[in-house]
């Protein structure tokens, strides 16, 4: 080939090149402007609710040691959300509304103390949303949550911060934690423990006792190398966590005690030291630890009949695969809440179209109801998994929870949506096993 020949191939390649690179630039800017626009609409359409009408809202404080506080001698009511996964790109507008939608209709006709996001509030995957900016939909839940004036707190899945995220999770954290946000109950937690969010939300009765702890916990995201999820190797609750808990039921055990002698006659102290001796709680992380799936398959191994270690209470598993996508590596938390006698609850979320609750050793493992209308493929269009998880917590450290699903009556679409058009699946029929 000659000179003159290669100079033109050389020239051609570079026009074609820049040519690229031109309409890669221009395919950014443009999503860059309908991000903004899409970014307005979601927020538009979250700050338009009016706000949830109480009688007589719970108002909680900071305690001694920082913790948020209710103090109530009546019952609590807990709502847990799961995996809102609200994209905040232009792909995901239309159904990031129907998160929005469907979030604030459940929130105004339950009217929760207290409401727990547990993880994936972000969907940042930009071939689905559009968008790598995971702080977008972080706005725009708080934005919700800020105008329903609802207390709230928000924990970490594993999309909240994907790896290819515009913002890590200190950064959303910042966030989470400004006092522009009034409703807004996250602490970042201790540096010392590995994760954001890990800390406790207390309930008290009037003379200083504590009825119920509320952990709150990091799951963290990947591990083993899988920095996109592609192979689905999820982490779990680290050792320095599971101290941080021994510590913690610990100090409030000994709390406890010392607020029974002071404000229990001789005759109710006993009572009162049977109730709330060990302090009684719950915890809610996103990611299930691996004792979900060992009570589920020995439920299931039973032919679904309850066994010596295991009662069915509410739900099934509409998983496919592995059915339940736990940590890969075990863990102490759960053989830790067992000796420690205080946490008979534990509520997650991260697997969709799981929405089980059962109880294994005395510990009930519950799975709360999805929002996503935008991860799964097809989960727009059906409804049997979607809705909210109600959690009554009692004065005597006593509790019960129900999963509700979203397309009741009970919860009318605001704002002049229409409830969407679903399929009310059989989640037992979907699942197929390992």
């Amino acid at each position: 080939m000659d000179k003159t020949k290669k100079r033109t191939l050389k020239k051609a390649v570079l026009i074609i090149l820049a040519v690229i690179f031109g309409v890669l630039l221009l395919a950014v800017i443009v999503s860059a402007i309908m991000n903004v626009s899409a970014k307005k609409k979601a927020l538009d359409i979250a700050t338009g609710f009016d706000a949830v009408s109480y009688e007589s809202q719970l108002v909680p404080e900071k305690d001694s040691n920082g913790y948020w506080c209710f103090t109530t001698d009546d019952d609590l009511k807990i709502m847990q959300l799961t995996d809102i996964h609200i994209g905040g790109g232009w792909m995901s507008k239309d159904k990031d509304a129907m998160s929005i939608n469907a979030v604030a209709a459940m929130v105004t006709a339950e009217k929760p103390d207290l409401v727990i996001a547990t993880g994936d509030i972000s969907f940042p995957v930009p071939f689905m949303a559009g968008t790598l900016n995971n702080l977008n939909a972080a706005k725009i839940f708080a934005s919700l949550m800020e105008t329903l004036g609802v207390y709230w707190v928000p924990l970490y899945g594993n999309h909240d911060t994907e790896a290819y995220s515009l913002y890590s999770r200190e950064k959303i954290s910042e966030f989470y934690g400004s006092d522009d946000l009034k409703y807004c109950l996250f602490q970042a937690g201790d540096e010392d423990v590995d994760g954001y969010g890990n800390s406790a939300i207390l309930v008290k009765n009037s003379k200083g006792v504590i009825t119920q702890s509320i952990f709150l916990f990091d799951s963290h995201s990947y591990t083993d190398g899988d920095y996109f999820g592609a192979m689905a190797k999820y982490d779990t609750i680290h050792e320095n966590q599971i101290e941080w808990y021994k510590n913690l039921v610990t100090d409030f055990n000994a709390q406890n005690a010392a607020a029974i002698e002071k404000g229990y006659s001789a005759e109710e102290k006993q009572e009162a030291l049977n109730n709330f001796g060990t302090v009684p709680s719950l915890a809610f992380y996103h990611i299930p630890s691996e004792e979900f799936k060992t009570a589920w398959d020995e439920y299931c191994d039973n032919g679904r009949q309850d066994t010596e270690n295991v009662k069915h209470i509410y739900g099934t598993a509409g998983e496919s695969n592995k059915v339940v996508y736990c940590g890969i590596h075990p863990d102490d938390m759960f053989e830790t809440m067992l000796e420690l006698g205080s946490t008979k609850g534990i509520f997650c979320g991260h697997d969709h179209l799981n929405n089980f609750s059962l109880e294994y050793k005395g510990i009930r493992l519950t799975y709360g109801y999805s929002i996503d209308y935008l991860a799964y493929s097809g989960i727009s269009k059906k409804g049997s998994q979607r809705g909210c998880t109600l959690i009554t917590v009692s004065p005597d450290g006593s509790f019960t929870n129900e999963g509700s699903d979203y397309y009741q009556d009970k919860y009318p679409t605001l704002k002049g949506f229409v409830k969407e058009d679903v399929t009310m699946q059989d989640l037992d029929a979907e699942a197929k096993p390992d």
